[in-house]
């Protein structure tokens, strides 16, 4: 492997960290958030902090994944590994619920309450288990 490829693996797994990281954190503002009255001080800034994260942290995260990814897979010449074909999958079901935290993000900037509480911190899971999938693959590359 070459230190450039080493470089590009540093920089896909840092992008990753730091997605995930947002992806954990997004839904447990939600849970707290949906409890608080509408045009409250703390519902305010659980607004602030909701929209600061998804657009400072986790979406150009997110695209710094996908950008350090695929550029790794091009040069270690990987597009034909099943592993990875199965990785890219349960990376797009995460970027499926990326979406669809932006799109609950939106709905609470409207002080809509799209779901209670206990949505949020049952769809909390959902980054935990596709990030154990993930990480499994990558490290043991089963196919």
């Amino acid at each position: 492997m070459s230190d450039w490829s080493l470089w590009l693996k540093s920089l896909h797994i840092m992008a990753f960290a730091a997605w995930m990281a947002a992806m954990w954190y997004l839904p447990r503002l939600m849970v707290y958030h949906v409890d608080k009255v509408i045009g409250g001080d703390s519902s305010e800034t659980f607004k602030i902090m909701e929209r600061r994260l998804l657009k400072g942290i986790a979406t150009p995260a997110m695209i710094l994944t996908f950008v350090f990814g695929i550029w790794l897979a091009i040069v270690q010449n990987q597009f034909s590994d099943g592993w990875l074909h199965a990785k890219l999958l349960l990376v797009l079901l995460l970027a499926g619920c990326h979406g669809f935290l932006a799109g609950q993000v939106r709905k609470l900037a409207r002080d809509e309450r799209p779901r209670p509480a206990g949505f949020y911190r049952m769809i909390n899971e959902v980054p935990t288990l596709l990030f154990v999938g993930i990480v499994l693959l990558v490290i043991l590359k089963p196919f």
